[in-house]
């Protein structure tokens, strides 16, 4: 039914959707106030932790369903792009005994910019909508 792409984009969207999921809920379960309060130790807006651990849980659940793969992916390349730029690039690629270094963001940066390109129709939700629109549109012609 699908072709090896499709399969393999599938495989990308879910174990990215999964990951980004579960580093959002950690970020709220752990109490997001110590995300704030290390956001703001780093220079950013606190503010900023509710939306980036808002934008894991529901870009995670996202890609699991396969609901604007393509959107979601951008934003969560935006982000790990920050990371990457804002915290990590300073302990280096395998991190400084301390923190981890940006090896993880960069292959998920990497993961995030190839489903923005191809996108990932096998079991989407996406798909399955616009051919249902496809289909209604095709009965409203006749």
């Amino acid at each position: 039914m699908y072709n090896k792409y499709e399969v393999s984009a599938l495989i990308l969207r879910l174990v990215l959707g999964m990951t980004f999921f579960i580093h959002g809920m950690v970020k709220f379960q752990g109490g997001i106030e110590n995300t704030v309060g290390w956001f703001t130790s780093i220079g950013l807006p606190g503010v900023l932790a509710y939306g980036v651990a808002s934008l894991e849980v529901a870009g995670g659940i996202a890609l699991v369903l396969g609901l604007l793969t393509r959107w979601v992916s951008v934003l969560l390349g935006v982000l790990m792009l920050g990371a990457i730029l804002k915290v990590k690039l300073a302990v280096g690629f395998l991190g400084n005994g301390q923190m981890a270094g940006y090896e993880l963001d960069l292959a998920f940066l990497a993961i995030a910019v190839s489903l923005a390109i191809t996108g990932s129709k096998a079991f989407a939700l996406d798909w399955y909508i616009a051919k249902e629109r496809g289909k209604e549109k095709a009965v409203s012609v006749n």
